[in-house]
């Protein structure tokens, strides 16, 4: 049933709004699509500080537009829904890429971040890249290798003495 004209500026305001708070969008086509996977996707973007919102293209590209936001939402096939996060940029996208993993019929059609618009694959590489205590961690490890080399060194050293007194002692033992 079509939306009245009150219904669809209800929908574009709140639009507006999503695009006035968001730090990232990412346009995805749910398109066949479960209900209980599109759930668990909400519930999973309702933890990090996003929401999927779905609307039509038109309403959507008017609300884009409205905020400067120019992206080509007629060339994306399927049915478009937009995420739009609200606190941290990337870990929303990171979860819909993993998640599009496991439901096949979720596809990533592009997105805004950095006030720019990003197309498809350059949404699936930053979906791709470790989190950021991934990375801290991976960072604090490498500082550490040379030190924790270091270390083992110094420890063969002291073992090796060890070793050394022991044969002494054992060979002193067995010359009385």
């Amino acid at each position: 049933m079509p939306k009245t004209k009150a219904q669809k500026a209800i929908t574009l305001k709140g639009l507006g709004e999503h695009i006035e708070k968001q730090n990232s969008i990412l346009f995805v086509d749910y398109k066949g699509l479960k209900v209980k996977e599109l759930l668990l996707l909400r519930k999973q973007l309702k933890e990090l500080g996003a929401k999927l919102q779905v609307a039509k293209k038109t309403l959507l590209k008017k609300a884009l537009q409205e905020k400067g936001i120019d992206v080509d939402l007629k060339g994306m096939e399927g049915q478009v829904a937009a995420i739009f996060s609200f606190q941290d940029a990337f870990s929303p996208i990171k979860n819909v890429a993993m998640f599009a993993k496991t439901a096949e019929k979720l596809k990533i059609l592009g997105g805004y971040i950095e006030n720019q618009v990003r197309d498809a694959s350059t949404m699936k590489e930053i979906g791709s890249i470790p989190s950021k205590e991934e990375l801290l961690g991976r960072l604090v490890g490498s500082i550490a290798s040379p030190m924790s080399g270091f270390l083992n060194v110094l420890q063969g050293n002291i073992k090796g003495l060890v070793v050394a007194l022991n044969a002494i002692k054992d060979a002193k033992a067995s010359a009385n």
